[in-house]
């Protein structure tokens, strides 16, 4: 693995010739926490102005109450953490898990399908407020007996409405602009790095769903003080586009707009790209217009699916997540590993007595040979008492990462489906863009070989 740049498949960045990199938690970097507790106060504002009780503005944001890659179950108002089949693996009502029995009632064994609409994905850092606050108002729809709330789906569907406007009408960004240093991390390094990839012949690109203005606003605040090759980040990257409205940029046949950087204007553009600022677009041109195969991008973002999944299925890019939660999770994996070897430990111990017990019971109801009840309980026993201690070890381990939900990227011990998603469609992967750009542009990433279930029996 070189450097922190964790590797999925095999990707050569000799031969990559244009970099591609989303503005927005990737080339300009936010303080995410004081960013979503933003977002959970604008959409609080918006909810009480559509009629939603006051009550609502002694909500407090808890950043550590939700993970990325949950699902919102909007009939239920449950919050709901998927294994790679998409399997439930843990689930909430309101600020409560829901107990086992309940879990069942409601769900049995049931596997999710994310393409109904009942279902909503939390997938982006943007979502973490969103899935807070949601959870937050389901609460209050069952306790507080002296306001009325909307039903479940109706809850969920309002704050993602109110969230979205934010977004849209400038609420959010207006905030950032008049405290930049607040919401925006500087990052000296990554822009050091962006040259010495300049300097070995990549051309980088900016794709971005935010407007001019605002991409300006930021690039001028995080990236042109820190330029020692370059005059201005013009300069720097090869063309940036704006309002790039993905996925649909992956793959609709939107227009390119030029946009003139000396005031914002646009014009409608004639002819092939070329250097400069543009908005809206579309993949297919622009890998026609610059004679592109898709083997020759690399594009990075922190979106799983607006960035990566959909760019993928549609362009084959060759595709770098972004996680800034991956630090803390790698941090965690290590210090979990003594639990992680006891459990290890306790079921290499529990398995035999598993197998004599199937053993026993098979030839206690085929009715072969002579089965001891004493020795059957003596086994279900030991079994039991094992598993009490994997039990409190487990639980031992979930502390030591997200204390509601556990690991970013696994459900128990298979892969949450965040983790299969990131698997399947990012090439590689990193906490953030300056741990890509510190390693040296001809890098090749190998994947690991991984072994199968036979291979390992």
């Amino acid at each position: 693995m070189p450097g922190k740049v964790f590797v999925n498949r095999t990707l050569n960045l000799k031969k990559i010739r244009y970099i591609g990199v989303d503005m927005d938690h990737t080339l300009v970097r936010y303080n995410s926490e004081n960013f979503e507790r933003l977002s959970h106060t604008t959409m609080i504002n918006k909810l009480v102005k559509r009629g939603y009780p006051e009550t609502l503005r002694k909500l407090t944001f808890d950043y550590n109450f939700a993970i990325r890659g949950l699902v919102i179950d909007r009939k239920m108002g449950n919050l709901l953490k998927l294994n790679r089949y998409t399997a439930i693996r843990a689930s909430y009502h309101g600020l409560k898990p829901l107990d086992f029995k309940s879990h069942q009632k409601l769900y049995k064994s049931t596997y999710i399908d994310l393409s109904n609409t009942d279902y909503l994905a939390v997938d982006t850092s943007f979502s973490i407020s969103l899935a807070n606050l949601i959870a937050q108002i389901v609460e209050l729809k069952d306790t507080d007996v002296g306001n009325k709330y909307p039903e479940y789906s109706q809850i969920a569907d309002d704050v993602l409405d109110a969230l979205d406007e934010a977004h849209r009408d400038g609420s959010l960004k207006d905030e950032v602009k008049k405290n930049l240093e607040h919401f925006i991390i500087k990052d000296p390094e990554l822009v050091a790095g962006l040259e010495k990839f300049r300097r070995h012949g990549k051309k980088i690109f900016v794709l971005t769903n935010s407007d001019f203005h605002y991409t300006k606003l930021l690039l001028d605040y995080a990236v042109q003080p820190f330029l020692k090759e370059h005059q201005s980040w013009q300069d720097l990257f090869e063309i940036v586009i704006t309002f790039a409205s993905k996925p649909k940029f992956f793959y609709e046949s939107q227009k390119y707009l030029r946009v003139n950087p000396a005031d914002g204007t646009m014009t409608n553009m004639e002819g092939k790209l070329t250097p400069g600022i543009y908005q809206g677009g579309n993949a297919k041109k622009f890998t026609a217009d610059l004679e592109l195969a898709g083997d020759d991008i690399l594009y990075i973002g922190d979106h799983i699916y607006g960035d990566i999944l959909r760019l993928k299925k549609d362009c084959n890019w060759r595709t770098a997540m972004v996680i800034e939660e991956l630090s803390v999770e790698v941090d965690n994996n290590k210090a979990a590993e003594p639990l992680n070897q006891e459990i290890e430990i306790l079921m290499r111990k529990k398995e035999p007595l598993e197998d004599e017990l199937t053993d026993y019971m098979t030839r206690k109801i085929e009715k072969v040979g002579t089965v001891s009840e004493q020795q059957v309980e003596t086994l279900q026993k030991s079994i039991s008492e094992i598993d009490s201690q994997i039990s409190q070890l487990i639980k031992k381990q979930q502390l030591m990462y997200n204390s509601n939900w556990g690991q970013l990227m696994r459900a128990g011990n298979e892969e949450s489906y965040f983790a299969y998603q990131l698997d399947r469609y990012a090439c590689v992967y990193m906490e953030k863009l300056a741990d890509l750009l510190e390693l040296s542009p001809r890098t090749y990433f190998r994947a690991p070989r991984r072994p199968l279930a036979h291979e390992i029996y």
